[in-house]
């Protein structure tokens, strides 16, 4: 399967630039009708019974600004996922003037270079002298905003979702933005259900694939929770005859990666590089709320194998009608192909 058939034009003015106000009032593209929508319209979408599964994961204060030891030269590292013993898989830059062994000082936080960078890759060994990492992130680290977003954030909690927990992601599960206090208590209004994961995102998956062939690409491994209760109000809600709403394609990898052969989920904490692409037997998930996402990436694979051919039609109205693109744009209801 080749990775150009994933490829689309997004013109330049098509990416949201900021922030809609307040967050339900982002459009909403429902399929297979293709009608338009606001988001706080979600629950008149669904159906009484339906459960909708968010993703609470929090983003980390990943991104850190600082100087090199000895030379003073500045250096910029985004922090991507833990690798035990205080170490840290980073993207640095620059990366070709970094090397094993150099120590960067980011405020209170000393990170040693354990290896030479890899396409911009590193593992940094991170001291924040005796203070919580944690702690030390919120003091020095900034939320890691997208490279292609050029505006600014009044307040950085735009970019948490209202209802996000445990800090853990490099990146926002941006369908989530949409959701306010008042739209979760409208879908409780509704008799529609609302549970949790958690999925720890990277960046790999939102970069384009560097491939020509879908079949060579690699996901990196993101670790995930499948909590008891929400395991069980999946399999209330099958029970009822009701649909399992995936909120962004982060819960659709969790709930499949968590699902068995029968498709019934197993609770716990595990690990998943599912790559989900077309000819992919979806086992848990029969409804997408989600973004429209960057040309040739994973987001935009996944979406094609949930959708099928029809993605191509959704793609060429949002944009015919004028939708925002990207991680502050506007939104997408998408029916399971059949």
């Amino acid at each position: 399967m080749q990775t150009a058939d994933f490829f689309y034009e997004l013109p330049e003015e098509a990416v949201a630039q900021s922030a809609v106000e307040p967050r339900d009032a982002a459009r909403l593209l429902a399929t297979p009708g293709l009608t338009d929508h606001r988001f706080r319209d979600l629950p008149a979408l669904l159906r009484r019974g339906d459960l909708v599964v968010v993703n609470r994961t929090r983003v980390r204060q990943a991104r850190l600004q600082g100087r090199r030891e000895g030379t003073g030269g500045r250096v910029e590292a985004l922090l991507l996922r833990p690798c035990g013993g205080g170490r840290w898989q980073a993207l640095v830059r620059p990366a070709r003037r970094l090397r094993a062994g150099e120590k960067v000082r980011f405020g209170g936080i000393t990170a040693t270079l354990v290896s030479d960078p890899e396409a911009g890759e590193a593992v940094l060994a991170l001291d924040a002298g005796g203070v919580p990492l944690e702690e030390a992130l919120g003091r020095w680290g900034e939320v890691p905003l997208p490279p292609y977003f050029k505006g600014r954030l009044a307040d950085p909690e735009r970019y948490q979702t209202v209802y996000s927990a445990g800090v853990g992601s490099a990146a926002a599960p941006t369908a989530g933005l949409h959701f306010t206090s008042g739209l979760l208590e409208a879908l409780g209004e509704s008799g529609i259900g609302v549970a949790a994961v958690e999925l720890d995102i990277g960046l790999d998956t939102f970069r384009p694939i560097g491939v020509e062939r879908l079949e060579d690409h690699q996901m990196h491994r993101e670790s995930y929770l499948l909590p008891p209760e929400t395991a069980a109000a999946v399999e209330e809600a099958r029970r009822r005859g009701g649909r399992v709403v995936a909120v962004g394609t982060t819960v659709v990898r969790a709930l499949e990666s968590a699902a068995d052969a029968s498709g019934r989920l197993q609770p716990g904490r595990g690990e998943t590089g599912l790559f989900i692409t077309p000819g992919y037997r979806f086992g848990v998930v029969d409804l997408l709320v989600t973004n429209f996402h960057v040309p040739g990436s994973t987001l935009v694979v996944l979406v094609a194998a949930f959708m099928g051919e029809a993605w191509r039609d959704v793609y060429r109205t949002a944009l015919e009608r004028g939708y925002r693109f990207l991680s502050f744009g506007d939104a997408m209801l998408a029916e399971r192909a059949s």
